[in-house]
């Protein structure tokens, strides 16, 4: 099962994201979990590298919306994933 933690750069991202943005995120993440569980992202979520950021990943939640990654130190029997940040297409200059 995976784990998950943020940083306090996507918690101080996510208190700027309207209402509605938090729900697509929360849909798209129910789906980017199951996939993670899988194995594989489905092709929607577009889960890619990041250019120029060894390591950091970005999800698409909306057509302007992203949420960057990085895999952890497994916290036991799965990947453990820590949220970087979250918002439009612009937190990939500082991901």
């Amino acid at each position: 099962m995976p784990t998950y933690a943020r940083t306090r750069q996507f918690d101080r991202d996510w208190r700027r994201l309207r209402a509605d943005d938090k729900d697509r995120y929360r849909l798209a993440f129910r789906k980017f979990d199951v996939d993670l569980g899988a194995g594989r992202f489905r092709p929607g979520l577009r889960v890619k590298g990041v250019q120029g950021a060894p390591g950091v990943f970005e999800m698409t939640w909306a057509p302007d919306g992203r949420a960057t990654f990085e895999y952890g130190q497994s916290q036991g029997a799965g990947a453990h994933l820590i949220w970087r940040r979250i918002g439009t297409h612009a937190v990939l200059n500082a991901p």
